[in-house]
């Protein structure tokens, strides 16, 4: 029996998942056994008609009347944001709000821990603070928290207490959702300071990144081959970061039952431990390698001139091995033609039971980069020494004053009357001769070329970590005891998760800037009985964005109908991706 059909309107198609102006409601069969035998063309009938009414209404004008003398209401809140609707779609895509619910269950409380978590990481990304700030923010959404301050806090300790079982469930929903990069996993650490001076717990004194005199914590985190971040843990500041890989490694293998990589580090966290860790078991690594530290005949063949090889000149027209002398560049005509180019070369080495290949490559343009910069440190130095120089204090290696150096003595080798600060050329001079050199340390057996596509990537996990302290402010912390702090770093690598993934939804087409200005700015008017009014300014930006979640708030006013409509749409598990 044929089904029954029927004609929409074109501007109903635009809605229908349906791509033809047909929409199918079934055979007469099938309708007659749902509608318990009654008519089915004058259930079609009907149908129509309430369609067609609803088609109405959404065409319908809508006149707002103000009074110029009377008063706005006193304490009610007219203007709301609707921007983390786009965030709401994706933490509920990452499974989020049943992970909160087993812990719930689990621990056995009453308050809402989803909507705790959820308003936990929206704010960290639009209205960045402390705990209490954001509790005080969240009341600016569409939709209102349903919780007190101090569940906030109370949830902190028992997302410290899941840590583990978030990470893992996490990583499991989002393979569910969009294919994981997680062949080339990156690793780094950085810290994160804290407005105090006495230590306790995890707090304590360590190398700043940022040259703080505060105590802090230090964060390792993993992040997979398209900038997702993949796992982290926190560690007290004066915990050596070398130290910090293996272990987060282990449970990378045990609880997210992945164990077969290629990890990528910089040379901070390139012990041979590590390297022997990721030398078993299905397991590689790639680690930034300092030529200065290296043994002295393999430093002599990485300064070499000759040797050289370039990607698509490895053989000449007869098939024979070609090799470069990079003295060669010295000429103007060759070095405009090679100036973008990486040449390379490589060997395998054995130390101390780990055997390893080393690539060493040189740019021009790397070169004359890393010349640039020295010189504008030179110039800093002699402005140091123009303005009396009292005292060469303790710096860090890409500090100007190490281009400076004391002398008590005179030409004549005599003790002089008064030390004399100057410009130490020998420093600058072997400083000189490592421009445009880089060196990357492997067990892979591929070719050069493509391990240092690989290792480029490094870039994104520093990106990462930008985001986190810049935009979502997430130092000072402004939590204190260990699970709070813990918790607290949990809720900035979450948000920074979703983050990445709205990211990836718009296809990188807009810079992090961009994107958080836009959100924190959509905001709407609320028309008590019409709807809501958008105040915020459409782009091309808005349009992106709702054009990669499926639904649109751009309209003059959203009846309230179709906001309900749409809060029940960013809370549906579904694929970030188009499969």
């Amino acid at each position: 029996m044929p089904p029954l059909f029927m004609l929409l309107k074109p501007s109903m198609r635009e809605k229908s998942s349906v791509p033809s102006p047909w929409k199918k409601l079934g055979t007469e069969k099938d309708l007659r056994e749902k509608l318990n035998g009654a008519d089915p063309y004058e259930w079609a009938r009907q149908y129509i008609e309430k369609l067609n009414l609803e088609e109405k209404k959404l065409h319908r004008e809508i006149i707002l009347k103000f009074k110029q003398s009377k008063l706005i209401p006193l304490n009610e809140q007219r203007l709301f944001n609707g921007g983390y609707l786009f965030l709401q779609q994706l933490y509920h895509c990452l499974g989020l709000p049943k992970i909160c619910s087993n812990i719930s269950s689990k621990h056995k409380f009453t308050y809402d821990l989803d909507s705790v978590l959820s308003r936990l990481i929206y704010g960290r990304i639009l209205y960045p603070s402390s705990k209490l700030n954001t509790f005080e923010e969240s009341g600016k959404l569409l939709e209102p928290p349903d919780f007190q301050l101090q569940h906030v806090y109370r949830a902190l300790d028992f997302i410290c207490a899941e840590d583990g079982y978030i990470q893992s469930e996490l990583y499991k929903n989002s393979k569910s959702i969009s294919k994981r990069n997680d062949k080339i996993l990156f690793y780094d650490c950085t810290n994160f300071f804290f407005e105090i001076e006495q230590e306790d717990g995890l707090k304590q004194y360590g190398p700043s990144k940022e040259h703080r005199p505060n105590p802090i914590v230090e964060m390792g985190l993993f992040m997979d081959g398209d900038g997702i971040p993949l796992a982290f843990s926190i560690h007290p500041g004066n915990k050596s970061e070398q130290q910090t890989l293996i272990p987060l490694e282990e449970q990378i293998i045990k609880d997210f039952q992945h164990a077969k990589f290629i990890v990528c580090t910089d040379a901070g966290l390139s012990s041979t431990d590590n390297r022997k860790f990721n030398n078993k078991k299905g397991r590689a690594f790639i680690t930034t390698q300092s030529i200065k530290k290296l043994k002295k005949h393999l430093k002599e063949w990485c300064l070499d001139p000759a040797g050289w090889k370039l990607e698509g000149y490895e053989r000449d027209k007869n098939g024979k091995p070609t090799t470069f002398n990079i003295n060669q560049l010295e000429d103007p005509e060759l070095a405009r033609k090679f100036l973008k180019s990486t040449f390379y070369k490589e060997r395998w080495i054995k130390s101390d039971g780990l055997e390893q290949k080393l690539i060493v490559t040189f740019s021009l343009k790397y070169k004359f980069y890393q010349q640039r910069i020295r010189e504008r440190q030179i110039g800093r130095a002699e402005k140091m020494l123009v303005n009396n120089l009292s005292s060469l204090k303790k710096h860090n290696q890409n500090d100007c004053k190490r281009f400076i150096k004391k002398t008590g003595v005179t030409a004549d080798g005599e003790a002089a009357e008064k030390e004399v600060y100057e410009l130490d050329q020998s420093v600058i001079e072997d400083e000189a001769k490592y421009d445009g050199f880089y060196a990357v340390c492997t067990n892979l057996e591929d070719k050069p070329p493509a391990i240092a596509k690989i290792n480029h990537n490094r870039w994104e996990i520093e990106e990462c970590f930008r985001i986190m302290k810049t935009d979502f402010k997430s130092r000072p912390a402004y939590v204190y005891t260990d699970a709070r702090i813990k918790a607290h770093f949990m809720t900035c690598f979450l948000a920074l998760i979703i983050f990445r993934y709205l990211e990836k939804k718009l296809e990188y087409k807009y810079t992090c800037e961009e994107i958080l200005d836009t959100l924190r700015d959509m905001n709407f008017l609320k028309a008590t009985g019409e709807g809501y009014i958008p105040t915020y300014t459409r782009t091309e930006l808005t349009d992106c964005l709702h054009e990669a979640f499926g639904f649109r708030t751009d309209y003059q006013i959203v009846s309230e109908k179709q906001m309900k409509k749409i809060f029940r749409e960013t809370k549906m598990k579904k694929s970030t991706q188009k499969t």
